[in-house]
């Protein structure tokens, strides 16, 4: 990818990415049917549940999420339904989180198919605002095969309506100097947070546009609203509110477990570069285990083949760890044991499980083992990155 110069891309001052995962349940539950490309697919439970997800064929029937399914069914009638499976949708979510932490530590996650990226210190190294949208769009397509959308602006709920605009598989740049010609002419039920009783409230008042609340004296929108509501309305009509991320993650993943794939530039079935990227996977995952100070017990690794098949194997140790080597074994012998023989693969991932604090772990020493070991050479190496950078101290086969 070509990085673009400051200047020539209007992007560069919009460091703010809203990326939303396109109708992710029924992407992710449909990824692996191309039988069902060209059919309308529900996502939801049996005939007394609601939808919880639909394809974009589905939705054109006026299916949507937390329809009751009898409705849906009547509304499309031909529709494919397909019961939810929630650890794979799981999975899914927290390898495309990992994708954007990749990107940066600034990553404020929504819900299990959203989040806020803060890019602007990753420019240097990966190009402007709109390059990077593209790259993760890219990168979540190849690794996950499945597509979503990016808005990108210089506040979060300009880049939440950004993204929205985008849909499906789009990405939409809202620099400062375009922010009011994309705004005021929208409805005020656009706007984030606005529900149905605030736009009918609104609507009453005769503020029907986005510009029509934005060119509302303050202190009159707070009179006929309310002091927060109006402070909060103007800014928005503005594109005024919130402009820094507080890092935080989903409730669905964290830190119970820490992982990481990668995408072979080639599929190969060469197990010598297999297993050093399957060290390469480990050694990221237990840094990060480490700085977060916890361990785990199951280890768990991914291998996606070339044709998009999935598969993942998982082995629980006897200690929790947070060391290197003992990771990387298991990860090593779970993908031997798969006997793959000359399958080629696309992705390989290694996934720590099951993390306690690390303080909570008492490692029991085997007859015979050096008091200090592998785990004092991985806070060796810790000390040495955080002072000279990531390069300066990596296992010998990384080289």
């Amino acid at each position: 990818m070509t990085a673009t110069r400051p200047g020539s891309d209007p992007s560069w001052r919009a460091p703010l990415l809203h990326v939303d995962m396109d109708a992710f349940y029924a992407s992710v539950a449909t990824r692996d049917r191309p039988d069902l490309a060209d059919v309308p697919v529900i996502v939801g439970g049996g005939s007394r549940g609601v939808v919880l997800s639909a394809n974009y064929l589905a939705r054109q029937y006026g299916v949507r999420s937390a329809l009751p399914m009898t409705r849906a069914r009547r509304l499309c009638p031909d529709a494919v339904v397909i019961a939810p499976d929630f650890e794979t949708f799981a999975a899914v979510s927290s390898s495309v989180m990992e994708n954007f932490r990749r990107t940066t530590p600034l990553v404020e996650v929504v819900s299990l198919d959203e989040a806020f990226l803060d890019v602007r210190g990753s420019t240097r190294r990966l190009g402007s605002p709109g390059d990077i949208a593209a790259l993760l769009r890219a990168t979540i397509h190849d690794e996950q095969g499945i597509t979503c959308s990016v808005g990108v602006a210089a506040s979060v709920s300009v880049a939440k309506l950004a993204s929205r605009r985008a849909k499906p598989d789009g990405v939409v740049v809202v620099p400062p100097e375009r922010v009011t010609s994309f705004l005021h002419p929208l409805d005020v039920g656009e706007l984030w947070g606005v529900g149905d009783k605030t736009r009918e409230m609104l609507h009453r008042l005769g503020l029907v546009t986005v510009g029509d609340v934005a060119h509302t004296p303050l202190r009159t929108l707070q009179r006929a609203v309310g002091h927060h509501l109006g402070g909060q309305l103007h800014d928005l009509a503005w594109g005024t509110d919130r402009r820094t991320l507080t890092p935080r993650s989903g409730p669905f993943e964290p830190d119970r477990s820490m992982g990481a794939d990668e995408t072979f530039a080639r599929d190969t079935d060469d197990r010598e570069v297999i297993v050093r990227e399957l060290l390469r996977l480990s050694h990221r995952v237990t840094g990060r285990m480490r700085t977060a100070g916890v361990a785990g017990r199951t280890v768990t690794i991914r291998v996606r083949f070339a044709d998009f098949t999935t598969i993942t194997r998982s082995r629980t140790l006897p200690e929790a760890t947070d060391v290197t080597v003992e990771v990387y074994r298991a990860a090593t012998r779970l993908y031997d044991a798969l006997g793959l023989q000359r399958a080629r693969l696309r992705l390989v991932g290694v996934r720590v499980e099951g993390l306690v604090p690390r303080g909570s772990v008492h490692r029991q020493l085997v007859l015979g083992e050096p008091e200090h070991g592998w785990s004092e050479a991985d806070r060796a190496v810790d000390r040495a990155t955080r002072r000279f950078g990531k390069a300066a101290v990596r296992p010998a086969s990384l080289m």
